[in-house]
């Protein structure tokens, strides 16, 4: 008999907060630390709230996207990727309520690769349909684009 795993799952966790700034958030057998910057009274432990937001995306879209690489067959070789987010700061200095606080977040990767173009723009549509921090940066408003580059 056949093991069915779960599509859905509940994610629980119960964050320490010994600051104004800092957050301690177990995961697994980690310990997660969102902070702020020094000159924001934080402890620099750790990225801020938004600076996690924007390395979940690079992360999901690396780790999507090679999942997605190898089930098609493509190999994407060394890959790095670059990120260029706009982030409107009034919501969070508290200056006015910001509908899409993040308007546009372009990323492009980058593959050293013997695969083709095309190849890598398969792999990127197929990533866009799976990679789930994608989808909630769509989702609220923001004009995600990402380019897969084949680099020589």
């Amino acid at each position: 008999m056949a093991i069915k795993m779960k599509t859905v799952v509940t994610y629980r966790a119960t964050a320490q907060c010994p600051t104004h700034s800092r957050t301690e958030i177990p995961v697994r057998d980690l310990h997660v630390v969102i902070d702020e910057p020094l000159e924001r009274d934080g402890t620099n432990l750790g990225p801020t709230p938004t600076e996690a937001a924007m390395t979940a995306l690079i992360a999901c879209t690396n780790v999507i996207g090679h999942k997605n690489a190898h089930r098609l067959g493509v190999e994407l070789g060394e890959v790095t990727i670059d990120a260029d987010c706009k982030f409107d700061r009034r919501g969070v200095l508290m200056q006015e309520e910001i509908d899409v606080p993040f308007p546009a977040i372009t990323l492009t990767v980058n593959c050293k690769t013997e695969a083709s173009q095309a190849d890598l723009d398969h792999v990127g549509v197929e990533t866009a349909k799976y990679c789930a921090i994608a989808k909630l940066f769509s989702a609220a408003g923001t004009d995600l684009t990402v380019n897969w580059v084949k680099i020589d």
